[in-house]
């Protein structure tokens, strides 16, 4: 037996567990690396779901005659020429992009590059915003016509009743500042100065013998004779309300005193008006005929009078011009509300419901008037009665349709013009037709 050693003596002495482990080395992660370039298969049918409202309007371009459209393009079979996007296509497009709040050009060109939903409907086709700019406010008689066979075919389907319609006005945020209005001498001012800047420039590129100087010349030429235009058109506007004013003077006038004309070299076209929210703005006023209790719109106009009255035998007229009949019930709101029209309407068989405005007297407006005609001792008998009331009821649905516009952030226009106004708001009352009808059609 060993003494003085151990059985085990010999061994190496342990470390106490746990006080100098090994070291475990760096972890081992999956970092993002950008640089790389992948490869994708993308099945674009399949980027959105069968019941996606993209596809009930492509189902809806897909049925209609673009002929008229078709038949400007210059690229033709057997000739040179870089194909042109369908017609169809851009239609799709900003029908939707409508619906979902998109009002500029560039937006759109972005959107069909990163949204599945707009390279759905691209279907691989490459765009550019200038063409989607274009073709957005240069079709607004193709959209009237579209327009009008939507409204018929929802009629002679029974969806909508067109002998009772309701119209109601909004005002919309013009493309012009407040700060862009300028009274008749500071216009003249301008349109001088304008003037003789564009001579000066014409005479340096004519006596300028580089190239590069004179393109450069040419172009301030090209700006300051843009500018000479939008001013000479300013003033063409302040003569137009000159002419209104003096219209209203010889009719006895409006009881204010007139002040100073002036008029926006933005947008000539554009009035400061009074908002909804108490403000004033420059804007235009969107007349919209409705069917009565429906959202179907039935047409448009644009105007740049910044009252509704007046505004009433002008819609009735172009309804007639579209519908060829009148309706036999016209709601309107207060604002409309014109003994003249009252009477206009009457004699061509239009009940119109519109409530009598009070007087400061306190006097019954149902009461019948000195200079009454048989039209308007007919309203104020219709309006005083439970059953015209309940007919004027329906009048306050019409209301959702701007409603829902400006939650497609209509609120403030992109284009300037009324042409080019009225062709972006017949996009809307498109778009709301398909969508409302749609839905009409499903229930």
């Amino acid at each position: 037996m060993m003494v003085g050693s151990g059985l085990f003596g010999e061994l190496p002495e342990q470390a106490e567990p746990g006080t100098d482990a090994p070291e475990r080395g760096a972890p081992r992660l999956r970092e993002p690396r950008r640089d790389q370039i992948e490869l994708r298969a993308v099945d674009i049918e399949s980027l959105i779901g069968q019941d996606h409202p993209a596809r009930v309007i492509w189902a809806y371009v897909e049925g209609l005659d673009l002929s008229e459209l078709e038949d400007r393009v210059k690229a033709r079979e057997n000739r040179p020429g870089h194909p042109a996007p369908s017609p169809r296509l851009l239609l799709a497009l900003w029908l939707y992009a409508t619906s979902d709040g998109v009002g500029s050009a560039r937006a759109l060109d972005r959107l069909c590059d990163s949204h599945d939903v707009y390279r759905w409907l691209c279907g691989g086709v490459a765009l550019n915003y200038h063409t989607l700019s274009d073709f957005r406010v240069g079709c607004a008689d193709l959209l009237d016509r579209l327009l009008s066979e939507h409204l018929a075919a929802l009629s002679k389907a029974g969806l909508i009743d067109l002998e009772k319609l309701a119209q109601d006005g909004v005002r919309i945020r013009a493309n012009a500042g407040a700060g862009s209005f300028r009274r008749e001498a500071t216009l003249d001012r301008q349109m001088a100065q304008a003037q003789a800047v564009v001579e000066e420039l014409k005479r340096e590129v004519d006596a300028d013998p580089e190239a590069s100087n004179r393109r450069i010349r040419a172009a301030r030429e090209r700006a300051a004779r843009e500018r000479s235009e939008r001013v000479q058109a300013a003033q063409t506007a302040l003569a137009e309300i000159k002419r209104k004013r003096k219209q209203l003077d010889e009719k006895g006038g409006n009881g204010k005193k007139p002040k100073e004309p002036w008029a926006s070299t933005t947008d000539p076209q554009a009035r400061v008006m009074k908002m909804a929210d108490a403000g004033f703005r420059p804007a235009y006023n969107v007349q919209v005929a409705s069917a009565a209790g429906e959202l179907i719109v039935v047409t448009v106009e644009v105007d740049n009078n910044g009252s509704d009255r007046g505004l009433m035998r002008p819609m009735l007229e172009q309804t007639h011009a579209l519908l060829k009949r009148f309706p036999r019930r016209y709601l309107v709101d207060g604002g409309f509300c014109s003994a003249e029209d009252i009477e206009w309407a009457h004699g061509k068989g239009i009940e119109v419901y519109c409530p009598p405005t009070k007087s400061k007297s306190g006097v019954d407006p149902a009461l019948p008037r000195r200079g009454d005609g048989p039209g308007v001792l007919a309203w104020r008998a219709r309006m005083a009665s439970d059953a015209g009331k309940a007919q004027y009821r329906a009048r306050s649905i019409c209301e959702c349709i701007h409603a829902r516009w400006r939650n497609w952030d209509l609120r403030q226009l992109t284009v300037r013009g009324i042409d080019k106004v009225r062709a972006v708001v017949l996009w809307y009352a498109l778009t709301n037709n398909i969508l409302q009808g749609h839905r009409l059609a499903k229930t």
